[in-house]
């Protein structure tokens, strides 16, 4: 009575994927070390570019192991879907351009406006709000009645335009006249695009690959976190040393000198942030090229009455 059966044959029995773990892990960690290398050291650095090309042959390792191996780590037939393919490629695309944003943004708030942490946690705020009012005002609302990309692909570009009023960052710009909107259609975008992009995500795979499908949203999110953080903060950091090194020159005393510093501080934000603006119009054409499937199916609930199609199930993935 005090022991739990497991129902015969409920066990996965196929032995670990010891090759695809090690492959997968060194290639993802000498991929985002050599980003991170490239913030200190620059981009010609030997062990730079030796991680990146460690990165590569890692990762095709990978891929040719998981094709042979009985019980890969990752079905290939996972991520060759083109629609799923689409869904994990632009999603961390996106949160690149997210994570690294949240970077220069909380510097900008703490170290150039002065605000407290606590004050610059509310700053944030109205994205939330955003994120709420995309996720189940329009893309719940949305995604049984539209194909996924017709959401995806506005909600990126809306995103991206709300990051066109961070690239106006100046070190007198008020919160209410640059980040409010920026926050407040960053946020709309993204709830209007993650909504559809998390269902789609996991829909049609085989049961058993159900768990690794949710675990590559997983993925893509953390990679790109990681990659973003590095990469962005790259490039802001040369953008703020050629400015400082261009305009130093000019100043004549200690409180103009420290001017400058705080002006090349948010011209490289305001510079990485334009790359951001980049990454999430790719993201954008990715999904508008990649992602084709329709609207879901909704006969299963024909003639359940009027607003049946409101009542669909749609899969989600919880994370």
């Amino acid at each position: 009575y005090f022991v739990i059966r497991e129902p015969e044959g409920g066990r996965n029995r196929n032995p670990l994927d010891i090759p695809g773990v090690l492959l997968s892990t060194l290639g993802l960690v000498a991929l985002v070390y050599g980003f991170t290398r490239a913030e200190s050291d620059g981009w010609g650095d030997s062990v730079t570019i030796g991680m990146f090309v460690a990165s590569a042959v890692l990762l095709l390792a990978f891929v040719v192991t998981e094709a042979k191996v009985k019980a890969p780590l990752l079905p290939l037939r996972v991520v060759t879907d083109r629609n799923r393919g689409g869904i994990y490629l632009s999603l961390g695309i996106a949160i690149i351009a997210m994570f690294g944003t949240f970077l220069f943004l909380t510097y900008y708030l703490q170290v150039v406006k002065g605000f407290s942490p606590i004050k610059t946690g509310f700053a944030f705020m109205p994205m939330i709000v955003g994120m709420m009012v995309g996720s189940t005002q329009i893309g719940t609302r949305l995604m049984t009645r539209l194909p996924a990309r017709a959401l995806m692909g506005p909600g990126f570009l809306v995103a991206a335009v709300g990051m066109l009023f961070m690239t106006q960052m100046e070190i007198g710009s008020s919160y209410a006249s640059v980040i409010l909107p920026a926050m407040l259609l960053l946020g709309l975008g993204m709830g209007t695009a993650f909504m559809p992009a998390m269902s789609l995500a996991t829909m049609g795979v085989e049961p058993r690959d159900a768990g690794v499908a949710s675990a590559m949203v997983n993925t893509s999110q953390q990679v790109g976190g990681a990659i973003g953080t590095a990469l962005l903060n790259t490039i802001a950091a040369s953008a703020t040393t050629s400015y400082i090194a261009d305009h130093i020159g000019s100043a004549t005393s200690k409180s103009q000198a420290q001017l400058v510093a705080l002006e090349g501080q948010v011209h490289g934000y305001t510079n990485a942030i334009w790359f951001a603006v980049g990454m999430l119009v790719l993201a954008a054409v990715i999904v508008v090229t990649l992602v084709n499937a329709g609207r879901p199916d909704t006969s299963a609930v024909a003639g359940a009455g009027e607003g049946a199609e409101d009542e669909l199930p749609v899969p989600v993935v919880a994370h």
